[in-house]
């Protein structure tokens, strides 16, 4: 089955008894993902499901795949805009059945560490601060998990995932599993992709499970003080305390940064309904009093077009919107 022939069925009477069977407590159904979701906003879902392990999500992957059922996988739902009539089919939570963080072997260079996609991105860059580790600093502070700071190529002026990545394992829709090594992934700037021919003609189906990082044996204080050094200018210079989904924008490949063009613009500070740009980066949108996804979709357009017009530069998106 080829990703044009899913059906997108709604969740019938039958289905609901078998998610209900299969995962108990753990399957929720028109479950608000404002409450799963950074920026606190987002409808609901058709059905809500956190597996428990990785046998659990494999059977619900090869299940919704062969009901040709939709299914949208998230970890903490950072980089996220959920429109507020929500999301139909099966949201699949991660973050109870993908959690393991060890070192697995040595190459050359040093270290392999492996993490599963639902470790938090702060708890790998703690854990190769601890062990003396170089290669992750770049990542401190980033929000999120593993697996999403992978799709995203996540990275800062510091470095990104495609310095330290050396290979991933990924579950198809059919349920068989696949690692695909450094050389057969494709790196762009917040961009992973591979050739769909690795996972059987799937793409936009397939599950990370884990990432594998060459990191390289480092001065512990060294790194240690580097760090403390990278988190306060992060801290100084982005909104803390607010709902957000860090970027809301890409940074254009030449000139001006996303946030200076902004700011440029004249719209640090606006806002529309609950949604407001950042007064501290403008290229932060935040919740600031119970936004909705319609406000922030409309802050997005109204920076998109002023931008556009004042500039002639066209801003790409960087957070994911999904729903309807």
């Amino acid at each position: 089955m080829q990703p044009e022939d899913i059906r997108f069925m709604a969740l019938d009477s039958d289905f609901i008894k078998w998610l209900e069977n299969r995962f108990g407590d753990n399957v929720k159904f028109h479950e608000p993902m404002s409450s799963h979701t950074s920026l606190r906003v987002g409808g609901p879902a058709e059905a809500l499901v956190t597996p428990e392990n990785l046998e659990d999500l494999k059977a619900l992957v090869e299940w919704s795949w062969n009901n040709g059922l939709s299914y949208l996988i998230i970890g903490e739902g950072t980089n996220l805009l959920i429109k507020d009539g929500g999301i139909r089919g099966i949201v699949i939570v991660l973050t109870k059945c993908l959690n393991t963080l060890v070192q697995t072997g040595m190459e050359a260079d040093g270290p392999i560490v492996t993490a599963s996609a639902s470790v938090r991105m702060r708890s790998l860059c703690a854990y190769a601060l601890k062990q003396g580790l170089e290669g992750m600093n770049f990542a401190l502070g980033i929000p999120g998990t593993v697996g999403g700071g992978i799709m995203m190529n996540a990275g800062t002026s510091h470095g990104a995932m495609e310095n330290v990545l050396e290979s991933i394992t990924v579950l198809l829709p059919t349920g068989r599993t696949r690692r695909i090594r450094r050389e057969q992934l494709d790196f762009s700037y917040r961009t992973l992709s591979w050739n769909s021919e690795l996972t059987e003609g799937h793409y936009a189906q397939t599950v990370i499970l884990d990432g594998c990082f060459c990191l390289r044996p480092s001065d512990s204080e060294k790194l240690k003080k580097e760090a403390r050094k990278i988190l306060k200018a992060r801290w100084k210079k982005q909104p803390m305390g607010w709902p957000s989904a860090g970027c809301f924008f890409k940074n254009p490949s030449s000139g001006k940064t996303a946030g200076q063009l902004i700011e440029m613009a004249g719209l640090k500070g606006k806002s529309i309904g609950g949604a407001e740009i950042s007064s501290k980066h403008a290229n932060f949108f935040i919740n600031r009093h119970n936004a909705s996804a319609a406000d922030f979709l409309a802050l997005m357009a109204l920076t998109e077009e002023t931008v556009s017009n004042k500039f002639n530069i066209d801003l790409k998106r960087e957070v994911k919107i999904v729903g309807t």
